[in-house]
């Protein structure tokens, strides 16, 4: 199972994140996020990890050229489309950077909205699946309803994310089934910056999955 955390802020915590067993770490590249880091703080971050930690820039309504640069800019070796993307500019995003995991983020409110899931499994990696909040994109801390999750079953991988911490992920994995999960402010003291005291629970908790297969493209 892959393990994200998002939000990272700090070049040391993300390499001792990976070290407790994150197989992606996330950047918030976001400008009103209280989680946002510039490309040269996202480059000092993810210099010193591991070429297997997946390099995950967190963008939202954001054009096609400034998501190209700062991935180029950044050596991120993904992106998370966090706003109203459609699946039309997923799939223009897809013929500018061929080689990078495309991952749509979507918050989910209802059996009903979680159907549109199905526009975009053609066009992206995978998905991820957010709790749903009229102001905040994500990090609200807020979880989803699993039940209406446990029969989900995507035509690609999927992330569970939304109010996971060390203390609800076994619950939650009891009741739905993903290819990965993400977390962020339910490891975190404050926004951006991480209690490796929770990552290291979370592990705990997990036991080995956090090791296990990434399983990251069709």
């Amino acid at each position: 199972m892959r393990v994200k955390i998002c939000g990272i802020t700090q070049p040391q915590q993300s390499v001792a994140i990976a070290s407790l067993g994150a197989t992606a770490l996330g950047f918030i590249c976001v400008p009103t996020s209280p989680r946002y880091v510039t490309t040269s703080q996202i480059r000092a971050a993810v210099t010193p990890l591991p070429e297997n930690i997946d390099k995950i820039g967190v963008f939202a309504n954001t054009t096609i050229n400034e998501i190209k640069q700062t991935v180029v800019d950044s050596g991120l070796t993904g992106v998370q489309l966090h706003g109203d993307e459609s699946p039309d500019f997923c799939y223009q995003l897809r013929e500018f950077l061929p080689n990078v995991e495309i991952i749509k983020a979507l918050r989910i409110r209802s059996f009903e909205h979680l159907e549109t899931s199905n526009d975009y499994t053609k066009y992206v990696d995978t998905l991820l699946l957010d709790a749903y909040h009229p102001q905040q994109l994500g990090g609200t801390g807020k979880t989803l309803d699993w039940k209406i999750l446990e029969q989900f079953n995507p035509s690609c991988p999927w992330f569970l994310a939304g109010g996971l911490t060390a203390d609800n992920i076994v619950e939650a994995l009891s009741q739905v089934n993903p290819n990965g999960i993400d977390l962020s402010s339910g490891v975190e003291r404050a926004p951006g910056d991480k209690d490796l005291d929770l990552v290291a629970l979370l592990f705990q908790q997990l036991g080995t999955r956090g090791q296990g297969d990434k399983g990251i493209r069709k």
